[in-house]
């Protein structure tokens, strides 16, 4: 399969230099580029990719922006790969908060910038666990009063599994500690996660320190 890619970066070197990058590898396909993010938002629409480079500092809409408007309304079915120069965990946070799939530095080397596309473009996230744990426990609000109504419907095994995602635990982590196979854990998993609208286990755990499923460390 082909992994459509859409580059969004206000400086054009950047944007060239990941093109290049992509076109050298088997399996992808650069379709289209923009320096700013509402040509990001305009570009998502008109083009579909499946993963899209989104740059965090640019002029008229930022990344950040870009990517609520997208996944916010729907916009999109790609998941979003945020770049920055910047290595601070408020970027992170923003950035999960917004739905991004990924987080990764510019000056990644290209190897890992490939790999990181293939990751989030398989559906996973691309943070570790632990690093969302810490930044999301650091970062998130205290939880609200609302309560989203998804949540009283699942099961108590249900919330036990969220909180163990919540904690940074693996598929095999959890399978192991319970005696069960890795795929039927996987498979519980993808229930949840569909069950609550959530796009994948980073913004699962988002979801459950927000709503005070996790005891802050």
């Amino acid at each position: 399969m082909t992994t459509r890619v859409l580059i969004a970066d206000d400086q054009a070197l950047v944007r060239d230099g990941f093109r290049m990058i992509l076109e050298a590898e088997e399996g992808f396909e650069v379709v289209g580029e923009a320096a700013d993010g509402l040509e990001a938002v305009l570009a998502a629409r008109e083009t579909s990719p499946d993963v899209i480079l989104m740059d965090v500092r640019m002029p008229k809409v930022d990344g950040l922006e870009a990517t609520r408007k997208l996944l916010e309304r729907h916009d999109t079915g790609a998941r979003i790969l945020i770049l920055t120069t910047f290595d601070l965990d408020e970027y992170v946070y923003e950035a999960l908060r917004a739905g991004a799939s990924g987080f990764l530095l510019k000056d990644t080397p290209p190897e890992e910038l490939v790999e990181a596309i293939r990751t989030v473009a398989s559906g996973d996230a691309l943070l570790s666990p632990d690093v969302t744990c810490r930044v999301v426990a650091e970062l998130a609000q205290p939880p609200g009063a609302g309560r989203p109504p998804e949540l009283d419907e699942l099961t108590a095994d249900d919330r036990a599994l969220l909180r163990r995602i919540a904690s940074g635990m693996s598929n095999a982590e959890i399978a192991a500690e319970d005696d069960i196979d890795v795929a039927e854990v996987a498979l519980d998993v993808t229930r949840v996660l569909a069950a609550l609208q959530l796009r994948d286990r980073v913004h699962a755990v988002v979801f459950a320190h927000e709503h005070g499923l996790v005891e802050a460390p």
